[in-house]
């Protein structure tokens, strides 16, 4: 039988495409941008600080109030978009941390002078539940298959990715909180990979004293934390640099 070229290329064109689609990360792709990630950056993450009792000492005999957020009742959702030429081949992606640690403390000379802390580690994220695409429309219907799941949060984790071993938290930090009841904007350090940014944050906080319930989102572009976002075929499937992150935090 005569070999064929041409049927042989878009044979294995087809093939790479769906390797591609298969590995498609949710959070960055699979080349890490040069950073000063050294010993230094390993440290800053074995010193974490142990938030419980940082929070205990801030409840004893200072007046005001402290918030252990709850999980259960609470909702952390990244959400990760799809790009390139071949766009609609791939898919949108909802990432869910379903645990975390997190307190948030008000003072009785006002939410000014209060602070939050907020960590969840990579390797308890959920990568496109179900559950949470189902009502977001259009963009997030279609159903990725449980492989393409599972091959999606592998890669996020790895060490050409996210580097989970390495850099298992991702931490928010308050730094300042300006506003006004029940509208506030808080400047937040987040730590991931081994980076530290700060961003500014809306948020709605609701509930004191009874309960806390604090609502906001805010937006994070993968480069700054020195991850490459994933892109393979010249760019042809890819995934964009900006991700949202929305969340509703419930306090006791």
């Amino acid at each position: 039988m005569p070999f064929n070229i041409r049927k042989t290329a878009h044979f294995a064109f087809r093939w790479l495409l769906l390797i591609a689609l298969t590995a498609c990360a949710s959070v960055g792709g699979p080349a890490i941008t040069p950073t000063d990630n050294g010993p230094a950056a390993d440290v800053a993450q074995t010193q974490q600080p142990d938030l419980p009792a940082m929070y205990a000492e801030l409840d004893r005999g200072r007046g005001g109030q402290v918030f252990r957020l709850e999980p259960t009742n609470s909702a952390v959702r990244v959400y990760v978009f799809r790009a390139g030429q071949a766009a609609k081949l791939g898919h949108n992606h909802v990432i869910a941390a379903p645990q975390f640690l997190g307190f948030m403390y008000l003072p009785q000379s006002g939410p000014a002078d209060g602070r939050f802390d907020l960590e969840f580690r990579l390797d308890q994220l959920e990568v496109d539940n179900l559950a949470y695409r189902g009502g977001l429309g259009k963009a997030f219907a279609s159903v990725p298959s449980p492989e393409m799941i599972a091959a999606t949060r592998e890669h996020m984790l790895s060490e050409d990715n996210m580097q989970a071993d390495r850099f298992p938290l991702v931490r928010v930090h308050s730094l300042q909180i300006a506003g006004d009841w029940p509208k506030f904007a808080a400047k937040v350090q987040v730590m991931m990979h081994g980076q530290s940014r700060e961003a500014w944050v809306p948020l709605t906080v609701e509930g004191p004293p009874d309960h806390l319930s604090v609502t906001g989102a805010m937006v994070l572009r993968q480069s700054d934390f020195g991850v490459k976002p994933y892109s393979v075929l010249g760019g042809l499937i890819a995934v964009q640099d900006e991700v949202v992150v929305e969340f509703k935090l419930a306090g006791v």
